[in-house]
């Protein structure tokens, strides 16, 4: 059977264009023309034509070449550059340029606040292409691993011994280096010792500044290789990493909103990343939907008053726990009454408990009668505490009533059920394909411009994929390239 077999060293008349080597039907095409789209000063990059100086590289050339090698999950610097140079793709967007590692990573150290605000103008796009109606908001949010280690997180008397040996060292080292002076002897060592000494007073200023951190910021412990990171529990054990938070829009699960927070838990994320997304769109949604992890009564209390419906179910409500279950719990929670008109509880008795407390720190009140309790014939099934029965009352307890009955609707929970489809898929996207499941870069702010790089490499493949494929959307983009 004859074989068809390659020649490198085959010659043509006339040598092809890199241009003639990228079809139209290539996706690099859609991330080439999105760039071409944005406006450089709205971002912050700044385009001096008359610097004086060695020129610098096209920056619309370099934000096409960082938007593109993220959408191929290609994020180390060295990797980029050498794409450049081996990649008809990575050739063609950049026009033939091949910057090197360092102005590669100097490009996006320099431009943090351009790259974040890429994913706003993709959502600006999507909204004209009418491809987010911005009605129906899902957030959900993620623990992605950070730039340091679990070991790196050190607590401040941990710190403070630290110190203490290195104050030590560093009076033996200068002590040496005096005794070594005097004699005139073994020059040699004398430079290894200041060596040493200097990388001594390098790592106690380290120490220094992460005591100082842990008392500005008012936290147990800091990671010393990246001050933003947490501790955070993933499926592999603890480790340090941040909260990755994303609002996606209900329509077609394209994302709204990026944002990395210092946050090991959801609880306090609700308002704060829907007010976001709708800042971006630029009008309110009407319906934010969350797990129960974002089930805590003031944050729905705050998107109830600005007349936003909240889908969110309690921890009752996820764990599928029915009404039945509460028959064999005669004095639970739910069979105390509560007076509104007169701010009291009414036990199954009949007895009536008082307000007695109230616990600023976690926003809510506390409602007993010791006299009654500890005289009640259920005294000792209904509690067996010796102050009595004490029940709990939320601050916000109302909205939260409201929030746990408009779950119980069979159109909340049809709405509820897409969560997954929609609020989830972008997580897998950017760690299965993106190769996301870490950050490379340090410091919250260069976080999070890197998700919003993520979030928009997702935003792009998925206008591709819901205008059927890349002519249909660059016809529909209509852009000058």
């Amino acid at each position: 059977m004859a074989l068809k077999v390659g020649n490198r060293f085959q010659m043509s008349l006339i040598p092809k264009t890199v241009e003639e080597y990228v079809s139209d039907s290539d996706p690099v095409r859609v991330y080439d023309a999105f760039v071409n789209s944005l406006n450089l000063d709205e971002l912050g990059i700044v385009v001096d034509e008359n610097k004086v100086g060695t020129p610098q590289y096209d920056p619309r050339a370099m934000l096409k070449l960082l938007v593109y090698a993220y959408s191929y999950g290609i994020r180390s610097s060295r990797m980029i550059e050498r794409a450049c140079h081996h990649n008809i793709s990575f050739m063609w967007i950049t026009g033939g340029l091949k910057p090197n590692f360092k102005t590669i990573a100097k490009f996006r150290k320099d431009n943090i606040d351009a790259i974040t605000k890429s994913l706003k103008s993709c959502v600006r796009v999507c909204i004209n292409l009418d491809l987010i109606e911005g009605n129906i908001l899902f957030v959900d949010g993620t623990k992605i691993r950070a730039n340091a280690g679990i070991g790196s997180h050190k607590d401040k008397t941990t710190l403070e011994k630290r110190l203490k040996h290195i104050d030590e060292a560093i009076e033996k080292l200068l002590k040496d280096i005096e005794t070594i002076d005097k004699l005139e002897e073994n020059q040699s060592s004398y430079v290894e010792m200041s060596k040493e000494l200097s990388e001594s007073k390098k790592l106690k200023e380290k120490v220094e500044i992460a005591l100082k951190n842990i008392e500005e910021l008012n936290v147990s412990s800091i990671n010393m290789t990246d001050k933003d990171a947490i501790k955070v529990k993933g499926r592999q054990g603890m480790h340090a990493g941040m909260n990755h938070q994303v609002v996606t829009d209900g329509k077609h699960g394209l994302i709204v909103s990026s944002d990395v927070v210092k946050e090991a838990n959801d609880k306090r994320q609700l308002a704060k990343q829907i007010t976001k997304a709708n800042k971006v769109l630029e009008k309110p949604c009407k319906i934010a939907v969350g797990d129960s992890g974002y089930s805590t009564a003031e944050e729905c209390e705050k998107l109830v008053k600005v007349e936003i419906e909240v889908i969110v179910p309690n921890q009752e409500q996820a764990s599928h726990k029915k009404e039945e279950e509460k028959v064999d719990k005669p004095f639970d929670k739910s069979k105390f009454e509560y007076d509104k008109e007169n701010d009291v509880y009414i036990c199954p008795e009949g007895k009536v408990l008082k307000r007695n407390r109230i616990d600023k720190q976690r926003k809510t009140i506390d409602y007993k009668n010791k006299k009654d309790c500890l005289s009640c014939k259920n005294y000792g099934h209904c509690t067996t505490s010796k102050t009595g029965r004490i029940i709990k009352r939320k601050e916000a307890e109302e909205t939260a009533e409201i929030v746990e009955k408009n779950f119980e609707t069979s159109r909340a929970k049809e709405i509820y059920d897409r969560r997954k489809e929609v609020a989830e898929l972008p997580f897998g996207y950017i760690k299965r394909f993106l190769d996301g499941g870490y950050f490379l870069l340090r410091g919250l702010e260069k976080v999070n411009a890197e998700a919003s790089l993520f979030c928009t490499c997702f935003n792009l493949r998925r206008m591709m994929t819901l205008l059927g494929g890349v002519r249909p959307m660059m016809e529909k983009l209509s852009i000058k390239q």
